[in-house]
């Protein structure tokens, strides 16, 4: 299965279309404001709002087998934990060996922001190569979570 983090996920056209192609059951979990697929493999989990409702649902159903699509590092950080394979909307994988340092470096920038509330800027616009190298991702990922499902 695939969980996505919707709520601001960029890429949940190019998920649609791999979970399709792949035939794999996907969830689309957010407080709402995205609208349903109709596409039967997309189900739409609209959860209550409030601060991390979304991350808790995915967190407590995905591990081994499953692929979670998110930004957020802490919600990654739980998934690895639990043995799923974790992509980040520009097509990076958060593992064992990167999401403590995907942890840290969140929280170093947190405190930077904290200390200078002038602070602006952002990373780069989210482009068109991005969205193909997710694709790319996203379908290896789900490929190796079978292969992982099956063994």
């Amino acid at each position: 299965m695939i969980y996505v983090d919707a709520d601001a996920c960029p890429v949940k056209a190019e998920v649609e279309t791999v979970a399709t192609r792949l035939k794999v059951h996907t969830f689309m979990v957010s407080n709402g404001g995205i609208r349903p697929s109709p596409n039967p493999l997309i189900e739409s989990i609209f959860v209550d709002a409030g601060p991390d409702v979304a991350d808790m649902w995915i967190a407590e159903r995905a591990g081994a087998g499953d692929v979670v699509v998110t930004n957020d590092i802490p919600l990654a950080a739980r998934c690895v934990e639990a043995g799923a394979v974790v992509l980040k909307p520009n097509g990076e994988a958060l593992t064992s060996a990167n999401v403590g340092q995907a942890l840290a470096t969140r929280d170093l920038m947190a405190d930077l922001r904290a200390a200078d509330p002038f602070r602006q800027g952002g990373g780069r616009p989210f482009a068109k190569a991005d969205r193909s190298r997710f694709a790319s991702a996203l379908d290896r990922a789900v490929q190796k979570a079978e292969r992982e499902r099956r063994t």
